[in-house]
């Protein structure tokens, strides 16, 4: 059994931990741009599990935040005409103003309910883009969000290269850890475990329980459309299949590959699936039968995720 006071330590500088593996990380994959695709959808992992894993609200309409994120900076860039880094905080803004919008209809409902108005939503959204031909390409996808250099006081980054792209990416994820661990250690963190472990206790103790869920709705919307603009800048473009339901269910296999309710486990999750895609494509193009038959695996014989199993079992 591993020491208490060790544990607890690792928990309390949890970020500083996953800075300095975030340093490491590229050396240890196979492509740099594997590294940023894993960065990306593990943050976007994490925003769906601050909903899912630690209030057990199951959304299908997770696309819109990160698609909706991914179009904010992109406009904010291209129509506008301003920063990417305003474009940065414009995908922020935008995932949660989405979020609040969705959640004003959702969160009143709960189990299934919850999961069909998500989606029934996010499908709205996904169909308006799709005919705003003019202002986000349609089926084309919004294309020239194009950021070659980055310009710092004293100095100039190549965003192109891959190693650089990756480190700047790296970056924003670090400071949405920061932000989450805070977030987790505030009185608020206090609250969403109540409610996750006694609903009915946390009534009873007067949190509005709603509400409680509807500003974790938005929270979470703030760092999945951070996620949607670190895409749209990676790939140089918004396709419209960022908004697609298969968005919705990507993230959510990841959160479970990973672990619901952990603070790394959504990085597992992606990590495992993106590289299970990209290893297996290599040789059959029929790869989604091995990552769905290690999807079920998981399941079956990880109930709480791979980084959850381990924490259990290092636990005991």
């Amino acid at each position: 059994m591993l020491n208490p006071l060790l544990v607890a330590r690792c928990k309390q500088h949890r970020v500083v931990l996953a800075i300095a593996f975030l340093i490491i990380f590229p050396l240890l994959m196979p492509f740099k741009a594997i590294a940023v695709n894993i960065l990306i959808y593990g943050l976007f992992a994490l925003g769906f599990n601050m909903l899912f894993g630690t209030l057990g609200l199951l959304s299908f309409g997770h696309a819109a935040l990160f698609g909706g994120g991914a179009y904010a900076c992109g406009l904010v860039m291209l129509k506008l005409g301003l920063p990417w880094y305003v474009g940065i905080l414009g995908s922020v803004l935008a995932g949660m103003l989405i979020a609040a919008t969705i959640g004003a209809f959702a969160i009143r409902t709960r189990g299934i309910y919850f999961a069909m108005v998500t989606l029934a939503l996010a499908q709205c959204l996904y169909f308006l883009a799709d005919q705003a031909t003019d202002l986000t390409g349609g089926e084309n996808g919004l294309r020239g969000v194009d950021l070659k250099t980055i310009q710092l006081p004293g100095m100039t980054l190549n965003f192109v290269d891959p190693l650089t792209r990756y480190y700047v990416v790296a970056f924003f994820v670090a400071v949405a850890l920061f932000v989450l661990s805070r977030i987790l250690a505030s009185p608020f963190g206090a609250v969403l475990e109540a409610v996750r472990e006694n609903e009915a206790r946390a009534r009873a103790c007067g949190y509005h329980v709603r509400m409680v869920r509807y500003l974790a709705f938005i929270l979470s919307g703030g760092f999945c459309g951070l996620a949607g603009a670190l895409q749209a800048l990676h790939l140089s473009i918004v396709p419209l299949e960022t908004l697609a339901i298969s968005n919705s269910g990507l993230v959510v296999m990841m959160s479970l590959l990973g672990g619901m309710g952990t603070f790394f486990g959504p990085f597992v999750g992606a990590g495992i699936f993106l590289l299970l895609e990209n290893l297996v494509s290599l040789w059959t193009v029929h790869w989604q039968i091995f990552v769905g038959a290690a999807f079920v695996a998981c399941v079956l014989f990880f109930p709480r995720g791979i980084w959850g199993t381990i924490l259990m079992g290092r636990g005991r």
